[in-house]
């Protein structure tokens, strides 16, 4: 790496948004022990922001700002559960490496992650990370890479990368990776219930196949029901349609968040849909009013962080080149 390269002084901040699963169907892991997928992908108005600029290794910083935010210290993790690796183990890094080992180069990035997005949540925070930085990083060097080689790389990283890119609604076949935009015509609004202690997808999928007669699951499917029902924007046929297999088991391993449903539907909730591999929490509401007022109510039943969101929104976007302001 030039001398000149390691002092560039320009700096680019990518925004990615969280995700939400309207449906996630499970099947039986296969045999590399992935479990076959089929969901709804809908990104939702709650993001992260990555900053990333040349430097002579890698490194990721991360501030904890929004839901997460420590009110006694705006940069300290409020729990063990909200803990994100700062070496090598960060996705974000992972992304950067796998981005200019694609293009054969020797680059390396400081990397800034301002996360509002539930560490170990179910909203895919980590993978909308690494899609920023993707983005953020193919901006700053200016190496125009193209669309589908981006997706690729997204998918070698996690499921629910290439989504993160994507963004909108979008339906995810194979272990989620296989994504294809969706035909959504409604205005959503969501109220965002996180957790103080995080759930480990892992341990959840394990409790999801020891709850489960594997021999008898189906292969699961995108269902045609919901697809219409997005497509027409139909808030009154919605909530009957929202599904999560994995739900079960992630209450299996926190029954205490079975309060967080009984507020919700207490609170004027249309549905309570737990959030992927939990433990996050959705409350599905009419409008941004409706939104606002299960929002005040759940803080009223102690559930602080909580938060209302728009949804469908857009993917990874740059929100600011060499520290201005794009557009």
């Amino acid at each position: 790496m030039s001398e000149a390269m390691i002092h560039d002084p320009r700096r680019v901040t990518v925004r990615a948004p969280a995700k939400i699963n309207l449906h996630l169907g499970v099947g039986a892991p296969r045999e590399d022990g992935f479990h076959p997928l089929a969901t709804v992908y809908q990104a939702v108005g709650l993001y992260d922001d990555v900053t990333v600029s040349t430097w002579h290794e890698w490194d990721v910083q991360v501030r904890f700002e929004g839901l997460l935010a420590d009110p006694d210290a705006s940069d300290a993790v409020p729990d063990a559960g909200r803990v994100v690796p700062l070496d090598t183990d960060n996705i974000a890094i992972r992304a950067g490496r796998a981005l200019v080992e694609h293009h054969g180069l020797d680059l390396a990035a400081a990397i800034t992650i301002h996360k509002s997005i539930p560490v170990a949540g179910g909203m895919a925070g980590g993978s909308a990370d690494a899609a920023a930085t993707l983005v953020a990083l193919d901006r700053l060097w200016e190496l125009e890479t193209s669309d589908e080689d981006l997706l690729a790389i997204a998918a070698t990283l996690g499921s629910d990368v290439p989504f993160a890119l994507l963004g909108g609604t979008a339906g995810g076949t194979g272990r989620g990776e296989v994504v294809e935009p969706l035909l959504d015509t409604g205005s959503w609004w969501w109220v965002v219930v996180g957790s103080d202690v995080g759930l480990s997808t892992p341990e959840v999928y394990r409790a999801f196949d020891e709850l489960s007669d594997l021999t008898v699951l189906d292969e699961p499917f995108l269902p045609p029901d919901l697809l219409m029902s997005l497509a027409e924007g139909s808030l009154i046929a919605l909530p009957g349609q929202l599904q999560n297999d994995l739900q079960e088991a992630a209450l299996s391993l926190r029954p205490d968040l079975v309060r967080t449903f009984d507020d919700g539907y207490e609170a004027g909730a249309m549905e309570c849909l737990l959030s992927g591999s939990g433990p996050t929490v959705l409350l599905l509401c009419s409008d941004a009013d409706h939104a606002r007022e299960v929002t005040a109510a759940m803080h009223a039943a102690g559930h602080p962080r909580t938060v209302a969101v728009p949804a469908p929104v857009s993917g990874v976007h740059v929100v600011s080149y060499d520290g201005g302001p794009v557009g």
